[in-house]
C-alpha cells in the first residue's frame, strides 16, 4: 500500500517540478489581470475575459485551462468621461498618437474584481476561486501605481478512476470512496501596477502561503513517503512594456514576463504585439527554451473582442503534441462611451 501511494505521491511531484502549477497563458497581454490583482478597476467599465487553453495538443493527460475573470470600478465618477477613442471616425485612428498625447492618469479609485479558474492535468485537477480589491492612484497628471489583494480557496481533486496499478495490485484503500479526495484550501495573491500612457511595469506574487499537497489524510507516514509529497508553492511574477508607433495606424507593444517557482529557474517570455488602428492586432510570443506562439484578435464592437493563440513546441515533446490552442472573449460591460480599447492596459 505505500508502495502505491508512494506512486502517486511521486506523480504529484512531478507535476510541482517539472509542469506549471499555476496554469500558463500566452495571451497574459490582453488580460493581465489574470497574473495580477493589481490591475482590477482599470479601465472605466467591468471588464469580462472567458478563456479555454489546450496545451500540448494529442498528449494524454496534457493540461487543460479554463477561466473567467470580472473586474471593475466601484465608481466611477469623473473617471466615466468620453474620450476621443470613442468617436471611432473614420478615416483616422483613434488609438493614434493624439490620443496618448492628450492622455491623463484616472484620478484615485478603487477596483473590484472575481475570478473562477480551473485547471486539469492527466488525475490532477485544481479549481480556484478569487475574490479582488485594487485601489489607484495617480503619482502624476500621466501616470497611476495601483496596488491589489485577492483571496478565495482552491480545491486540489485526484481522480483515482484514472489511476491505473495494473491488474496485480488493487486500487489503494485510500484512494477509494467517491473516485475524487478533495480538500479545500485558502489562498492569496499580491501585486502592484504601475503604468500610464508609454509603458507599464508590474510585479505580483500568487499562492503567496506555501501549503503541502497531500491525499492521505496524514493515515501514512514515514521517511519515502514524506519525501515525495508535493507543496503549492509562491509564484513570483514581473511584467513589463512600452507603447510605440509605427506610423499614425500602427503601434507597436514590446513586452516582457519573468515567472519564478522555487527552487526550478526563472521561466522568461518575450512578446509583441502589433496593432492595426483599434481594429484588430497579431502578435509573437517566445517562451525561453520553451516554444513560440503567433497571436491574433480583433474588437468585433465596442463591447466585444475576441483573441487566439497557437503555440508551438521546441521541445522534445514536439514529436508527440499538435501544438497548443488559447482562445479567449472579452466583453466590456458599461462601456458608456463607446470605447473600441482599453484605455489604461492595450
Amino acid at each position: 500500500m505505500k508502495r502505491r501511494l508512494a506512486i502517486v505521491l511521486a506523480m504529484v511531484g512531478v507535476i510541482q517540478l517539472h509542469a506549471q502549477q499555476r496554469p500558463q497563458y500566452t495571451q497574459y497581454i490582453l488580460n493581465s489581470f489574470i497574473i495580477n490583482p493589481a490591475v482590477a478597476g482599470i479601465e472605466n467599465y467591468w471588464d469580462v475575459k472567458m478563456s479555454h487553453r489546450h496545451q500540448w495538443v494529442g498528449l494524454n493527460g496534457s493540461p487543460v485551462t479554463t477561466y473567467v475573470t470580472v473586474h471593475g470600478p466601484l465608481t466611477k465618477s469623473d473617471y466615466d468621461r468620453p474620450t476621443i477613442a470613442g468617436t471611432h471616425a473614420s478615416g483616422t485612428n483613434p488609438r493614434g498618437k493624439a490620443y496618448w498625447n492628450e492622455y491623463t492618469a484616472p484620478p484615485p479609485h478603487a477596483g473590484m474584481g472575481f475570478s473562477f479558474i480551473n485547471d486539469r492535468t492527466g488525475p490532477m485537477n485544481r479549481f480556484s476561486a478569487y475574490g479582488t480589491f485594487a485601489y489607484h492612484i495617480a503619482l502624476s497628471p500621466s501616470m497611476n501605481i495601483s496596488a491589489g489583494l485577492s483571496a478565495g480557496v482552491q480545491q486540489m481533486r485526484l481522480n483515482s478512476e484514472k489511476l491505473d496499478f495494473g491488474v496485480e495490485y488493487p486500487v489503494d484503500p485510500i484512494l477509494q470512496g467517491s473516485g475524487e479526495l478533495n480538500k479545500l484550501k485558502t489562498d492569496f495573491n499580491a501585486g502592484i501596477w504601475l503604468y500610464s500612457s508609454k509603458f507599464f511595469v508590474g510585479a505580483s506574487s500568487l499562492n503567496i502561503v506555501p501549503q503541502g499537497i497531500g491525499f492521505d489524510g496524514g493515515k501514512l507516514t514515514g521517511d519515502s513517503i514524506a519525501k515525495l509529497k508535493g507543496k503549492l508553492l509562491p509564484h513570483l511574477f514581473l511584467s513589463g512594456g512600452f507603447l510605440t508607433f509605427l506610423g499614425e495606424d500602427f503601434s507597436l507593444l514590446p513586452s516582457v514576463l519573468v515567472k519564478y517557482v522555487t527552487p526550478t529557474p526563472a521561466s522568461l517570455d518575450l512578446n509583441a504585439k502589433l496593432q492595426y488602428r483599434d481594429d484588430a492586432w497579431v502578435g509573437l510570443n517566445y517562451r525561453f527554451k520553451e516554444g513560440y506562439a503567433v497571436m491574433l484578435g480583433m474588437n468585433i464592437s465596442n463591447n466585444l473582442n475576441i483573441g487566439y493563440a497557437y503555440d508551438f513546441t521546441a521541445s522534445k515533446l514536439n514529436n508527440v503534441t499538435k501544438g497548443t490552442h488559447e482562445i479567449l472573449i472579452g466583453l466590456a460591460l458599461g462601456n458608456n462611451h463607446d470605447d473600441w480599447c482599453p484605455k489604461n492596459i492595450w
